[in-house]
């Protein structure tokens, strides 16, 4: 209906704007033909709105806030320019626009590519793009998460590159990426923070594979990836995510298991909690991520979200514990509309981090918590 009013106020614009003297025009400024090309764009605005009461307690910091919070804005144009390619593009409002020194686009463009149907099962997507990794807390769009687990709070996404996806069945899906590890270039990112043997590589290059599986007529479903890149010289991040996914009529339970060893610290997580000058070498993230929806009508569906994450990093071949952060994020969805998709929500986001008496004692870490309440609104709006 939305798309057909465009459509329509299109075709009508060059006849209100015609003079008195002539009531006709011989050719409209978009013909018929055209017609058929706007019915192949999409263009959406992703909203998602809240008002925030919060208190933060610990790590000799103690305050309480209230606040109406844009947590997400994002327009996106998708377009089928022919048979075989299809156009991606997003720009997310809330993100920092400056030109990124590698890629040389802002850190708020988030999609800008192309995807060529090779094959019937063979793509191929040139531009930047999302990486293929594994687990469906990423695969969500940020919009509809409330709180990413550390790894993903803190994983460089969206990067410029070449992918190719392979459907090899109707059930098993195939991924292979080669992007840019990151977006700026190694002395726009580190600048001095780098320990002494740390240099620039010839390429910062990313290399993903991911596996897409359909089981029992797709009640289980898995996304499982691996990937290396190196941010720097001869040393890099080996990263894999174990994603699972269980679902029937009203229910879907999902699993992620993260897993990602770092011989430059990338996540940033482990050099704060060292307090050094240089970025931290040799860290590791454990993560365990798990989320349950329930629909209890066809307008009420309530959410959990539970999620741990362990930093380790590594003193003269020995590996430490640091720290464990836990977090819980029960959630209530209420969609008042038939055949719109907006959502109303309540929710409860409880963060504690943890950490070990080493870190206590030798860097001077301290516990601290998070706790928070949110009401707002999800709107992924499609416009034409």
């Amino acid at each position: 209906m939305i798309k057909s009013f465009f459509i329509g106020l299109f075709l009508l614009t060059p006849l209100m704007g015609s003079s008195q003297v002539n009531d006709s025009l011989a050719e409209p400024v978009i013909s018929i033909e055209k017609e058929k090309l706007l019915k192949n764009i999409n263009i959406t605005f992703d909203m998602r709105m809240e008002f925030q009461a919060y208190t933060f307690r610990g790590s000799d910091l103690y305050y309480n806030g209230l606040q109406f919070e844009n947590g997400f804005t994002a327009l996106g144009i998708s377009a089928k320019l022919h048979e075989r390619v299809d156009f991606n593009f997003r720009n997310r409002f809330n993100k920092g626009g400056d030109v990124q020194s590698l890629d040389r686009l802002g850190s708020n463009i988030e999609l800008a590519y192309i995807d060529i149907k090779a094959s019937p099962s063979l793509n191929i997507v040139l531009g930047k793009t999302y990486a293929f990794y594994g687990g469906y807390e990423y695969e969500f769009k940020a919009m509809d998460v409330l709180e990413y687990n550390d790894i993903q709070s803190n994983a460089l996404a969206f990067v410029t590159g070449v992918g190719i996806t392979y459907q090899n069945s109707k059930h098993h899906k195939f991924g292979f990426q080669v992007l840019n590890s990151r977006t700026m270039l190694y002395d726009d990112l580190y600048r001095d923070v780098v320990a002494e043997n740390i240099q620039e590589p010839d390429w910062p290059v990313a290399l993903v594979g991911n596996w897409r599986g359909s089981f029992f007529n797709e009640k289980f479903q898995t996304i499982y990836s691996l990937s290396y890149s190196n941010q720097v010289k001869k040393r890099g991040t080996y990263f894999f995510t174990l994603g699972n996914k269980y679902q029937n009529r009203n229910l879907t339970l999902m699993y992620d298991f993260n897993y990602s060893y770092e011989e430059i610290d990338t996540k940033g997580i482990v050099t704060n909690i060292l307090d050094s000058d240089t970025v931290a070498e040799d860290a590791m993230y454990i993560e365990n991520w798990l989320r349950a929806e329930y629909r209890f009508s066809p307008k009420f569906t309530g959410l959990l979200s539970i999620m741990t994450s362990s930093a380790y990093s590594d003193f003269t071949s020995e590996r430490n514990h640091l720290r464990t952060s836990y977090g819980m994020v029960p959630t209530v969805y209420y969609s008042p509309f038939k055949n719109i998709d907006v959502r109303f929500f309540f929710a409860y986001i409880g963060r504690y981090y943890d950490h070990t008496n080493y870190a206590i004692e030798n860097f001077g870490a301290a516990n601290y918590n998070r706790n928070e309440v949110r009401l707002g609104f999800i709107a992924p709006l499609l416009l034409l």
